[in-house]
Order: structure tokens, then C-alpha cells, then sequence
């Protein structure tokens, strides 16, 4: 019997880079021929991959990036027709809306997207001037109201706080106008200021005004307070969706079920449960080192043993409002989940920030997830 295991593409392209984006990603022109030649081999090496791994069943598809939708409609048009060929019982497409024209959206309804996720931040268009994000505010609405009127409530919106020049007012507009489209799913992201980026730079020159941390983690929670009166169940740290809109996709991520990881800087993890360890494969962020290469791409291949991978299945499943799949874990590990942190879970039970059934943080508790994290993982650490 053949594996099962998700795809994620990572297509590194985008038509600008953002000031706050640390994701590999290379800005291009449409007539840039590295686009076709990208096509090419992700097909090929979607291929050969399924077959040397012995992946015979694909629930999900996830093309990320990067920008997807600047590849346009024709070389889109054939990417889909041949990832769409694996039937996944859930096909996601990142798309930014200024590169998602009617012709382009149709081709991803054609030919079998199921889920597209629009990267619209935010609809102000002094924060968006201030990070450099690409687009101007002006075009959003035309191509969300296409988007929805083409996906109906199978278009995810992303939003973002804790932008310059952003308040509260300016954030519940921002969800405001979001939730007129409809959408299914929506993400809300709080801004992070990764080292190595334009931001990192302007806010340390002081030419970037952004919030105190105290009014940033203010907005992210008046943000998910105004998703949550409108009927938007939060269901992981940054994601809501109406009933049965989740991710499925991002679900494996956060639950450490396999996926494959394609393209210049697409990272996989393939889990063995028998053995309770993975092999991680990340392709090398080098896209011309990705197109030059003589036969498989260039990747890095990471052993996680069996400490490593139950240190992950906590780090990902407690982001999970439901928690890690705990029958899974004890399959997995051959031990409960529960006799390994039972400390940390009886402190964060009597505060009120964790469940038991399913086993998970609250909503409350969610909020400070990395602090659960450190006394999880220094209690794990006492018993090695």
C-alpha cells in the first residue's frame, strides 16, 4: 500500500517584495523565461518525486510563495492541469489580488482549484505605502468581489496588524470590508519584524512607525473579538473560518502529518510512524541553482529522531485550537502525550488556559503559546 502525504509548492516568485517578507522570493517580469523553465520542473520533479518516495495518495495541495498568481493565467494554466491530475481532495492557490485578473481565476476554477487564499493585508493605503506592499488599495475591490463571485466562500482572505499608521478603527474597516466579500476562511496575521529584512532596517533607522508591542497585541485581539462576533470560529493561532472552511492542508502542518515540499526553498517532512522519526528535505533557496542542477533538485535532508519530532508534534499541535491529535501521538511515540508534560499541563489547566477535551489551549491560553512552549520543553528536557 502506497503513502499518503501532502504537496506544497513553493513558487518563488512575486512582481515586488515587501519590507516585513523574509520568505524566498525573487521579483520578476511576466516575460522572464525562468518562469516557463520553473513549470517545467516542478512537474517533472512532482513526478518523480511521488515515485521515489512511493507517495500514491495526495489529500492536499498547497501553492504558496512568493506570489503563484504571477506566473498568469497560461503557465498557471499548465501547472494546475498537472498538479490537479494527483486529485486532491483539497487544492489551495496563493494569489496577491493585483495579479489575479478574471482570466486567471477562471483558469484556477477550471481547472480544479478548490480554495484560494488572497493576500490583501490591509485596505489602508498609508499602511500599505509604508511596508512597500505591492498594489495599490484602489484595485482591491474589483478583484476580491471577481474572486468571490468566481469562489463563493472557498476564497480565504489574509489580513494583517500591527501596520504603521494603523488603530483600531482603521483594523475593524480592514475586517469589515473583508467580511462583505463572504469570505470562508480568514488569517490574521500580527505583523513580526523578522531580522535581515527592509523593515528590521527602517524601523531600526527610526523611518518606520509602528506600534508598542502592548498596542499591537491590543489590535490583534480587537481584530479576533470583531471576526468572532461575525460568526469567524478561530480554530489555530492566526486562523478563523466559518463552519468547515478550515484549512485542511495547514491542518497536517500543525497535526505533523506528511506532506512533500517542492520548489527553491519548499521544505517537507515525511513521518514514519512506526519508528516514531521523519526525514525533513528542504530545497536549497537558489532558483538558479534549482534550474541549473543536472537531475533532481538540490535539497538538504534532516534526520528528526524521535525527541526531535515529538518536540515539533508540541510545538505544531498546541498552535491548534484542538490541540495535537493525541490517539496519533500515542501511536506514534508509544507513550500518552499527557504523561509527557503532565507538570505544564496541571499549571495551565488550574490558570484556565488549557482543556482537556481535546487536550489544547483555550483561546485565552493561545495567547501565550511560547511561554507554554518553554515550560513544556524544559520539563521534557528533565526527563531525557
Amino acid at each position: 500500500m502506497g503513502k499518503e502525504a501532502g504537496v506544497y509548492i513553493h513558487v518563488p516568485f512575486c512582481s515586488g517584495v515587501c519590507d516585513y517578507c523574509d520568505f524566498y522570493s525573487i521579483p520578476v517580469k511576466s516575460d522572464d523565461k525562468r518562469l516557463d523553465q520553473f513549470v517545467d520542473l516542478i512537474l517533472k520533479d512532482l513526478e518523480a518525486s511521488l515515485a521515489a518516495l512511493g507517495i500514491s495518495h495526495v489529500p492536499t495541495v498547497y501553492i504558496g510563495g512568493g506570489t503563484p498568481s504571477v506566473l498568469g493565467a497560461v503557465r498557471l494554466d499548465r501547472l494546475l492541469e498537472g498538479v490537479g491530475a494527483l486529485q486532491p481532495g483539497e487544492f489551495t492557490l496563493e494569489a496577491n489580488p493585483e495579479s489575479a485578473d478574471g482570466e486567471l481565476l477562471r483558469v484556477c476554477r477550471d481547472r480544479g482549484v478548490t480554495r484560494l487564499s488572497l493576500g490583501v493585508q490591509s485596505f489602508h493605503e498609508p499602511s500599505r505605502r509604508a511596508v512597500h506592499r505591492v498594489g495599490e488599495s484602489a484595485l482591491l475591490p474589483d478583484r476580491i468581489g471577481l474572486a468571490a463571485e468566481i469562489f463563493g466562500d472557498a476564497l480565504s482572505l489574509d489580513l494583517m496588524t500591527g501596520l504603521p499608521f494603523q488603530n483600531e478603527y482603521i483594523l475593524h474597516k480592514d475586517i469589515e470590508k473583508a467580511l462583505s466579500y463572504g469570505p470562508g476562511h480568514l488569517s490574521l496575521y500580527s505583523l513580526t519584524m523578522e531580522e535581515g529584512t527592509p523593515l528590521a532596517a527602517a524601523v531600526g533607522q527610526g523611518n518606520c512607525p509602528l506600534p508598542e508591542d502592548d498596542e499591537a497585541d491590543r489590535l490583534w485581539i480587537a481584530g479576533r473579538n470583531t471576526l468572532e462576533s461575525a460568526g469567524y470560529a478561530q480554530y489555530e493561532v492566526s486562523n478563523f473560518s466559518r463552519p468547515g472552511k478550515e484549512a485542511r492542508h495547514n491542518i497536517r502542518y500543525w497535526r505533523m502529518e506528511s506532506w512533500l515540499g517542492l520548489g527553491p526553498g519548499g521544505s517537507g517532512t515525511l513521518v514514519d510512524d512506526e519508528t516514531g522519526a521523519a526525514v525533513r528535505r528542504t530545497c536549497k533557496a537558489d532558483l538558479n541553482l534549482w534550474l541549473c542542477r543536472d537531475n533532481s533538485p538540490p535539497y538538504t535532508e534532516e534526520i528528526l529522531d524521535r525527541q526531535t519530532l515529538i518536540k515539533e508534534s508540541i510545538l505544531m499541535g498546541f498552535r491548534y485550537l484542538k490541540g495535537p491529535d493525541t490517539a496519533l501521538f500515542k501511536k506514534r511515540f508509544h507513550r500518552p502525550l499527557e504523561n509527557l508534560i503532565p507538570q505544564t499541563l496541571r499549571r495551565w489547566e488550574s490558570r484556565g488556559l488549557l482543556q482537556k477535551k481535546p487536550l489544547g489551549l483555550t483561546k485565552g491560553g493561545l495567547l501565550f503559546l511560547n511561554t507554554f512552549l518553554i515550560e513544556a520543553f524544559t520539563e521534557l528536557i528533565h526527563k531525557e
